[in-house]
């Protein structure tokens, strides 16, 4: 239920963008103490596309003048990037608003993303946010802070939820060289200019996320499955600008990553002037200090043979790791979910690529309790998960999303039922997880570590995505294996990790 309470917004809001004032006042300054800069914390819910354009919004703010605090402390503006995938996620979305509005009583509340896209005069009319941008708008979030922070206290919340355009876009990516260009705090774009803004790879070594990171390649779905809102929420398929998403790369690699993780809602469909995801994942192997580029997810039937002959290969920066959703394993099912495919094309899809792609990590989505879902669909989907060496499974119970031809079928499953159709496919993941790590056992694997804490193991993630966890004699440096690719030899499994050795020299 939406949290009707009255709320008289401790910060002043404006005009439309367009006619903002070049001079704006920086969101926040007015609760930053004097000759200090102003706050701002961030949360990311949802997807990895969610968390690669969390990462832009705030470098962005950063390049703003702000200072990124961790979410829970106390900020000058708070940000949440919403997700409404699920039920789940409407109630995740909202209790993050209303626990910013705790934290931090004095700031502007910012609500972006798929959730904020759909509910936006709600959640502007709820008090919930001050300040709710849509997708559409999303990328310029900080020139719509600005405007907001000039307009009249009387005016109702700031509210802008355009649907997203269909035509390829780009992102801030003005690349610096790390320690050159700096840019005065408040100087900010007007809003048109915004896509033309600042993005600061340097910041990322910053932070301690150089290891790896996530890189929007597209956007929007037109494959409108029955149960999915999200087609809604970010609009039609369109690629990023090539040039654009090329630019940003270079500037994370620069920046010290040695991993890209190509996001988007739907990323086997990209196509840029003539170029397709393939060409994106050639050019990408050839940019100087790139060790890996991993595909999040991607459709069962936009996978072409030239991507698994890059996995299979060695030589190539594409890992052998693939996320090739299900849903279900039921023909029936698949049908009223409007999947374009069948229970058996996915078995020959899933078969082709553990066949050409040695030592391949293949994870899945799957469904429990769709309408209409009977016993015997459910032993189906079982049965095919049973029947494959997977390496995991990301279990949802069924949601029923407004506007969705799932939401009005008849038949709907019990949410009862869902629940313990969920538990039951979370077991077999969890045994599916727990044998593909014991093959793991007695093999060399290059991992690529990540940061330690004082008694946590160090750690990283081979290229088939395993996580392991260092045995490490005393003497190592713990430190100085920080994104670097150390050869290990595994010598246990659990369901969660690995334990291995070093057997090799870091690079």
């Amino acid at each position: 239920m939406a949290d009707t309470r009255s709320f008289d917004p401790p910060h002043a809001r404006i005009r439309d963008p367009e006619t903002a004032p070049e001079s704006a006042e920086a969101p926040g300054t007015a609760s930053a103490p004097p000759g200090k800069r102003p706050r701002a914390a961030l949360q990311a819910l949802g997807c990895r596309l969610n968390i690669a354009e969390t990462t832009l919004l705030r470098l962005e703010l950063e390049r703003d003048g702000f200072d990124i605090v961790p979410w829970g402390q106390e900020a000058d503006v708070c940000v949440v990037n919403t997700c409404t995938v699920t039920g789940q996620a409407d109630a995740k979305s909202r209790h993050s608003l209303r626990a910013a509005r705790r934290h931090s009583p004095a700031a502007t509340i910012a609500a972006t993303g798929c959730f904020a896209q759909l509910n936006a005069q709600a959640l502007g009319n709820s008090g919930l946010a001050d300040v709710v941008v849509g997708n559409g708008e999303k990328l310029r979030l900080v020139a719509h802070l600005h405007a907001a922070r000039s307009r009249d206290q009387a005016l109702a919340p700031y509210v802008t939820a355009e649907t997203p355009s269909r035509h390829p876009f780009t992102v801030p990516t003005q690349a610096l060289t790390p320690g050159t260009a700096e840019r005065p705090p408040g100087d900010h774009p007007a809003p048109e200019a915004a896509h033309g803004s600042w993005f600061d790879p340097a910041a990322l070594v910053l932070t301690g996320e150089a290891t790896r990171a996530h890189i929007k390649v597209q956007d929007g779905c037109d494959f409108m499955c029955s149960f999915c809102v999200i087609p809604l929420a970010r609009g039609h398929s369109r690629p990023r600008d090539f040039d654009n998403l090329m630019t940003e790369a270079a500037g994370l690699l620069q920046a010290g990553v040695r991993e890209l993780v190509l996001t988007g809602v739907n990323v086997g469909t990209y196509l840029h002037e003539g170029r397709t995801l393939v060409d994106v994942v050639d050019a990408l192997a050839e940019l100087p200090g790139l060790a890996r580029i991993r595909i999040s997810s991607i459709e069962p039937t936009t996978v072409p043979q030239a991507l698994l002959e890059r996995m299979a290969d060695p030589t190539h920066a594409l890992t052998p790791f693939l996320h090739l959703p299900l849903q279900s394993g039921s023909p029936a099912i698949l049908s009223a979910m409007r999947r374009r495919y069948g229970a058996r094309d996915w078995r020959n899809y899933a078969e082709a690529a553990l066949r050409q792609v040695p030592d391949l990590c293949l994870g899945t989505d799957v469904m429990a309790g769709f309408p209409g879902e009977s016993a015997s669909d459910f032993a189906d989907t079982v049965s095919l998960l049973e029947s494959l060496p997977l390496a995991y499974c990301h279990v949802f119970p069924y949601s029923s999303r407004q506007r969705t031809a799932a939401a009005r079928m008849e038949a709907q499953v019990p949410s009862p039922v869902r629940r313990q159709r969920a538990e039951v496919l979370r077991a077999l993941s969890e045994r599916k997880q727990r044998a593909f790590h014991q093959r793991q056992v007695g093999r060399r694997l290059e991992v690529l570590c990540e940061g330690a804490g004082a008694r946590s193991p160090v750690a990283g993630y081979s290229a088939n995505y395993v996580r392991v966890e260092l045995a490490l004699p005393p003497e190592v440096h713990r430190a100085a294996l920080r994104n670097r690719l150390l050869p290990v030899r595994v010598l246990e499994a659990g369901s969660h990790a690995v334990v291995g050795i070093p057997e090799g020299e870091p690079r």
